[in-house]
């Protein structure tokens, strides 16, 4: 009962921190590793995004009454998704990802350095495109985010944040937005692979989806209210918080 209360509150916590700009998992699987040592990587991931897209989905509903956003645009990108991160999830236990693992801390440095240089980047929302090409390279972004969020997944919303920024030319808040609704397309594919392998603890992650979505309340009210400038602060708290994280992982443990 301790370790489930435990999660429940990292839980609470990641859903905070995914409505605002992604990067829950940095909080909700270390805490599942941690209170279930003896259990295999699989079921964690599984009961992770089973736990997390209900978080996920409310915050995107809840910014999508505020903030305006082509959905049209999205839509492609949303089933590249979709179907991308069911790809990755059938990866999980079929490739090592040490590789990975140890690169990624080194392109959080980059992304990070390229953020805090550029001290403009996302505070005026200015899409680059529209159309056809602005839907396309949506859906290329989630094809790529979405095998990784599948696959891996730390920092899979700030991935979506920082793609719809840098390539895109969105705002961090609109950016944000967008990021939930494939986030949740991403998760939902996710739990449809974990769960045809049985990989999904359903008992556990109904009581931690709860506490995901008091997390995800408190936190989109906070990116609203607030706007670009709080959610691009909160993306360079979160990216370094990951370095930290997925260094240690890599070459400390």
């Amino acid at each position: 009962m301790l370790e489930l209360i435990l999660v429940a509150l990292a839980s609470a916590m990641a859903g905070f921190v995914d409505a605002v700009v992604g990067g829950g998992g940095l909080i909700l699987i270390p805490a599942l590793f941690s209170a279930y040592p003896g259990a295999a990587p699989a079921p964690l991931f599984g009961t992770n995004k089973a736990a997390a897209v209900w978080g996920t989905g409310w915050a995107c509903v809840q910014y999508f009454r505020r903030v305006q956003l082509s959905v049209r645009a999205l839509l492609p990108a949303v089933a590249c998704a979709a179907v991308a991160s069911f790809v990755g999830a059938g990866l999980v236990t079929r490739v090592d990802p040490t590789a990975l693992r140890q690169a990624l801390p080194l392109i959080l440095v980059l992304l990070l350095v390229y953020t805090l240089l550029r001290k403009d980047l996302g505070r005026t929302h200015a899409p680059r495109w529209s159309g056809g090409i602005q839907a396309s390279a949506a859906g290329v972004i989630g094809a790529v985010v979405g095998l990784y969020d599948g696959f891996f997944g730390p920092g899979t919303g700030s991935f979506f944040v920082f793609a719809f920024v840098r390539v895109l030319g969105y705002d961090f808040l609109h950016a944000s937005a967008a990021a939930k609704l494939l986030n949740a397309s991403t998760n939902v594919a996710a739990i449809v692979r974990f769960g045809l392998a049985g990989q999904v603890w359903w008992e556990i992650a109904l009581v931690l989806a709860v506490a995901n979505v008091a997390g995800s309340l408190l936190g989109t009210r906070l990116a609203l209210r607030h706007g670009a400038g709080f959610v691009r602060a909160m993306f360079v708290l979160v990216v370094s918080a990951l370095i930290l994280k997925t260094g240690y992982d890599a070459y400390l443990r």
